[in-house]
């Protein structure tokens, strides 16, 4: 298990019969959810305190960052206003990209790296 827990996806996306039955009941829980509607990405829903993620939120570009901070602030007057975004401003699921995990994942492959150089031994001929 990582920093964002257990997924099965792998497996059902080497599926062909997995994939075709389980791909519509995603997208219709991701449209379910709602924050498609805030104008939000999936990324964003992200647990900021795990130090994985505070990590990985540093090494985004300042465009990444802006476009973020814009995005809970298009939610949070949302929010305010008790009404979600026009139809026409919601995220599309095209648009709904993964743009942090690529960086989570450097982050844990960079940790488990370390734990193996800090627990690596010496040994002399």
């Amino acid at each position: 298990m990582n920093a964002l827990g257990p997924s099965l996806a792998p497996y059902i996306r080497s599926s062909r019969t997995l994939k075709k039955y389980v791909a519509p009941v995603a997208h219709w829980y991701a449209d379910l959810m709602g924050y498609r509607k805030m104008g939000l990405k999936y990324d964003d829903l992200q647990v900021e305190e795990n130090p994985e993620v505070q990590r990985a939120l540093g090494r985004l570009t300042p465009r990444e960052t802006y476009d973020r901070a814009y995005r809970f602030k298009v939610a949070s007057d949302c929010d305010l206003h008790h009404h979600p975004l026009p139809k026409e401003q919601w995220t599309k699921p095209e648009d709904d990209k993964r743009y942090l995990l690529p960086h989570i994942a450097n982050v844990l492959k960079e940790e488990e790296e370390r734990a193996t150089w800090d627990t690596m031994t010496v040994q002399r001929k």
